[in-house]
C-alpha cells in the first residue's frame, strides 16, 4: 500500500485512519461463493482488501469501471458501498477478504 499519495481511491490503497476487525474464511476457485462472483458491495463505512494467496483473481469495479487482475502481493481495495464482483482467473486459486471500518477513539 502505498500511503504517501493523499489520494486513497486507487485499487490498493487503503485510508490510514481504518483497522481491521474481521476476515472471511479462505475460499478457493471451487468455493468462491456466488455471491461474490456477482455485484455486491459493502457497507456504508466498511472497507475490504482482498487477499490472494495462490494464482490470480480478476476483480471489478463498476462505479468508476474499472478491472485488473490481483495476485499474491497485488491485494484489491474495496470502498464502502462501492459495487464490484470478482472471478478466479486462474486455477488454483486461494482468496480471502479482510474488513476494515475507522478506528474507534
Amino acid at each position: 500500500m502505498d500511503s504517501s499519495r493523499p489520494d486513497h481511491t486507487a485499487m490498493n490503497d487503503l485510508p490510514p485512519d481504518v483497522q481491521a476487525y474481521s476476515r472471511s474464511p479462505e475460499f478457493n476457485q471451487d468455493t468462491l461463493p456466488a455471491a461474490l462472483r456477482k455485484q455486491h458491495s459493502t457497507k456504508a463505512g466498511t472497507w475490504a482488501l482482498i487477499h490472494v494467496l495462490e494464482g490470480k483473481l480478476t476483480y471489478r469495479i463498476y462505479e468508476p469501471p474499472s478491472e485488473t487482475v490481483l495476485e499474491p502481493g497485488k491485494p484489491g481495495v474495496v470502498q464502502p458501498e462501492q459495487l464490484h464482483e470478482v472471478a478466479p482467473a486462474s486455477a488454483p486459486m486461494r482468496m480471502y477478504v479482510e474488513f476494515y471500518a475507522a478506528k474507534k477513539t
